[in-house]
């Protein structure tokens, strides 16, 4: 039973503490739309992707003004975009007609991302992944809400090296083709290993060959409605700050379980999983670099810091599954760098470098996020970056990611702003050594020992 008290805890977290539901996505099965040519795979997209999400933006918003939850983002994510074309895309050039058919629908629906213009090249690319790949960058240019992205490996296949190599070139010519717009393309795309299929979040979400026809999955986010539970228990001992994380991500992923059914009720479309992540915005109070603060650490990138978002990932986790039984996608604490504005200010005085960020990818929910870095880094240096978090994901059989933007004509010492929820970085210096010798080797580097189970 609900009472009156916990009505007005929830209504306070949504007044005060910044909680909200980050994003209701509908996911979306295009593979009946791949056809023999460009021109009929384009309008069996747009005709599916409207049919299904046509009422998905009223819907959202209907439900927010019912219920009081601010819903931030109504979202899409299809099949990957390498298999639904495969069949008739002769060029790059054929794939970016289908991003602006994408983006097109996308603007029509009032939705705010649409992802999974992506390639799956774990163990290895089709001609169909290469020519995708080989798109993005002119896709990113010419769309608006269009996300990108390429899973490079996993603990059961390795990383595709080759892969790597080519994602590092990628990115760059990405950052050049939006350089107008301090490399904005490179915020919608990022480079995956061990991606889920069920991820709400962008730029990572695609709809898995797993999933069923469509499916409802939902995003919660409360960084600073934690923040406020631990300010009420400041200097208590480790069991204390531990149960109150977790009972406070209790309540949070109730209310997305709330949001979650009735989407999937008024929708006619079953519901997937509840994403329950600590994902910050530029808003001040809505940091997990203040959780973290409050947590005991002077500045995130402190000793200290990596045990501390540790233990703050694994009590989100246990407190969001004892509240739903469907907890998927990247659930746990994000540590985007340009949307977090304690993130931010840690970055400036020299708290938190790229190395203690790759530390703390090894225990938080995803990667390298939101990095912005010198416009003049080599293709193969972010290469390499690419290579140690999809390392760290292989060996650690977890997701990590790198989205990471080489700001065209910027350095160390600028500000880069991106607006909205992707906020504002400083440019991050980065290892001046090199690793060609390294990247420039072909093939895959084969899956650890621990992947042979059956």
């Amino acid at each position: 039973m609900i009472n009156i008290n916990e009505v007005i805890e929830t209504n306070k977290m949504i007044e005060e503490e910044n909680l909200d539901v980050r994003t209701i996505t509908i996911g979306i099965n295009l593979l009946d739309c791949a056809a023999a040519s460009v021109d009929d795979v384009c309008r069996n997209i747009y005709e599916k992707i409207t049919g299904i999400a046509g009422k998905l933006s009223s819907t959202a918003d209907n439900i927010s003004a019912e219920f009081g939850i601010p819903i931030v983002n109504k979202r899409i994510s299809v099949t990957p975009i390498s298999l639904v074309g495969a069949s008739s895309c002769k060029s790059p050039e054929d794939f970016v007609r289908i991003a602006m058919t994408l983006d097109k629908a996308a603007g029509n629906l009032g939705v705010n991302f649409l992802g999974g213009y992506s390639a799956v090249v774990s163990k290895g690319m089709t001609h169909s992944d290469r020519m995708l790949i080989e798109s993005i960058p002119e896709a990113m240019a010419v769309t608006e809400r269009i996300c990108s992205s390429v899973n490079v490996g996993s603990t059961k296949t390795g990383i595709d090296m080759d892969a790597v190599r080519l994602m590092g070139q990628i990115v760059k010519e990405t950052a050049s083709r939006t350089a107008d717009r301090d490399s904005l393309g490179c915020a919608k795309l990022v480079v995956l290993c061990n991606a889920p299929d069920d991820n709400p979040f962008m730029a990572g979400a695609f709809h898995g060959i797993t999933e069923s026809d469509a499916v409802i999955n939902v995003g919660v986010s409360g960084p600073g409605v934690v923040k406020h539970a631990l300010e009420k228990v400041r200097g208590e001992n480790f069991e204390v700050l531990c149960e109150t994380i977790k009972k406070t991500a209790f309540k949070i992923t109730r209310v997305g379980q709330l949001v979650a059914q009735e989407a999937s009720r008024r929708l006619g479309i079953p519901f997937g999983i509840i994403d329950l992540s600590l994902a910050p915005t530029p808003a001040i109070g809505d940091s997990v670099a203040d959780i973290l603060h409050e947590i005991g650490v002077e500045k995130a990138g402190a000793p200290g810091t990596t045990a501390a978002l540790a233990m703050l990932n694994d009590q989100v986790k246990k407190g969001g599954v004892m509240a739903s039984s469907y907890v998927g996608g990247l659930s746990g604490a994000f540590i985007p760098v340009s949307e977090d504005q304690g993130m931010i200010d840690a970055a400036e005085c020299g708290a938190l470098t790229i190395e203690k960020l790759e530390a703390m990818t090894c225990v938080c929910s995803v990667g390298l996020d939101m990095i912005a870095i010198p416009g003049d880094t080599p293709a193969a240096t972010i290469s390499g970056i690419i290579a140690d978090e999809a390392a760290i994901g292989m060996i650690n059989q977890k997701t990590t990611a790198v989205r990471i933007i080489p700001v065209a004509g910027k350095g160390v010492g600028d500000t880069v702003e991106f607006g909205g929820l992707l906020g504002h970085a400083p440019i991050m210096p980065v290892n001046r050594y090199g690793c060609d010798d390294f990247i420039n080797r072909t093939g895959r580097i084969p899956a650890p020992i621990h992947s042979f189970k059956n």
